[in-house]
């Protein structure tokens, strides 16, 4: 299956179906993702392993292992790993396009 390296970790794709996509998110310790909206999808997250510093419109809660955040189409959303452990997350995505363009980022710490 699909996957990549990014500055913050990497991504690897589980399993993909009509309307769905599931991820395996790794964010390396002191890192996080771009704070970001999409046009097409909603996500669901849940933490399997670290602490998940997740930003969703504004909002920031600390999520530790076990424990779930929605976001909705369009809603922007920041995953952050600021613990010393390596944070995976199942993050599975659901809307009519699921393509990695799909992706406006608000900020972001690596320039893109």
């Amino acid at each position: 299956m699909e996957s990549d390296q990014r500055p913050w970790g990497a991504w690897y794709v589980l399993d993909r179906g009509d309307g769905y996509q599931v991820k395996r998110i790794v964010v390396t310790p002191g890192q996080r993702l771009s704070y970001q909206t999409h046009r097409h999808r909603a996500e669901h997250w849940t933490v399997v392993t670290g602490t998940a510093t997740c930003t969703v419109d504004g909002e920031t809660v600390e999520v530790k292992t076990g424990g779930c955040v929605e976001v909705g189409v369009g809603v922007p959303h920041r995953i952050a790993n600021l613990h010393d452990d390596e944070l995976v997350i199942i993050e599975v995505q659901r809307g009519e396009y699921l393509g990695e363009d799909d992706i406006c980022r608000l900020e972001d710490d690596y320039g893109r």
